[in-house]
């Protein structure tokens, strides 16, 4: 996979706001599913779902203590990137035109004719 493709897919997985805020709990100390359910206010499978897209796209790593798994940050280094994307735009003026907070109709559209496309 060349180096554009691998920054695309960070990019989208840091793209959605579930996402970042798993981070922003976890980045402090690693934590169990059950925790960052709680912190989080969102569902055990959407909390699960979003866990499994960060490892597997390498923004996560797991560890086991008894019957619990942990989660934390793999490489602190994407805090920094995170943290410098914040601070580039901070005083931007780039408006929230979504209608919800996951993603906008636009992407959706978009993704499911990209979808269409790639089966044909």
């Amino acid at each position: 996979m060349d180096d554009l493709k691998k920054l695309q897919l960070i990019f989208q997985t840091l793209s959605d706001y579930n996402r970042l805020g798993i981070i922003r709990f976890i980045c402090e100390r690693e934590s169990s599913v059950g925790e960052i359910v709680k912190a989080t206010k969102l569902s055990q499978p959407l909390v699960s779902h979003h866990l499994r897209v960060l490892k597997e796209n390498g923004i996560l790593e797991t560890k086991r203590n008894g019957p619990f798994i942990f989660y934390y940050i793999r490489d602190k280094r994407i805090l920094d990137a995170i943290n410098l994307f914040q601070e580039l735009f901070k005083n931007s003026d780039i408006k929230d035109r979504t209608s919800s907070k996951f993603c906008s109709g636009w992407i959706i559209s978009n993704h499911n004719n990209k979808t269409k496309e790639d089966r044909q």
